[in-house]
């Protein structure tokens, strides 16, 4: 197996790959918080508000580790699927200015011995 790759299942599950872009807008996430466009956030179809996801971008080889607190809207996904929206500030973080390929890994996992 690939060092890189070894490593980052050793930090927890996977959970799934595609295509990530990021997004801004005023006011309140799904969840119910304010949102900041600088933070480390994202917005996922269906894991739960507070789940910790390390994103990898495959390009680079980069990844950060992400708080999940919106919902990736329904009609954009139909229109254009991603797995993830990440807030500006994660996708700085992750080199991406548009749209990348991702890889997800839960981050709350326990780690490996």
């Amino acid at each position: 197996m690939p060092r890189g790759r070894h490593l980052a299942l050793r930090r927890g599950a996977p959970l799934g790959s595609g295509r990530a872009t990021w997004y801004q807008h005023p006011g309140r996430t799904a969840s119910g918080e304010r949102y900041d466009p600088d933070g480390l956030t994202a917005a996922h179809a269906s894991l739960p508000f507070g789940s910790r996801v390390r994103v990898v971008n495959r390009s680079n080889n980069r990844s950060v580790v992400v708080r999940i607190t919106d919902r990736i809207n329904v009609r954009t996904k139909a229109k254009r699927s991603y797995v993830i929206d990440l807030s500006r500030g994660s996708a700085r973080a992750l080199g991406i200015s548009g749209v990348a390929q991702v890889a997800l890994y839960r981050a709350d996992a326990p780690q490996d011995p």
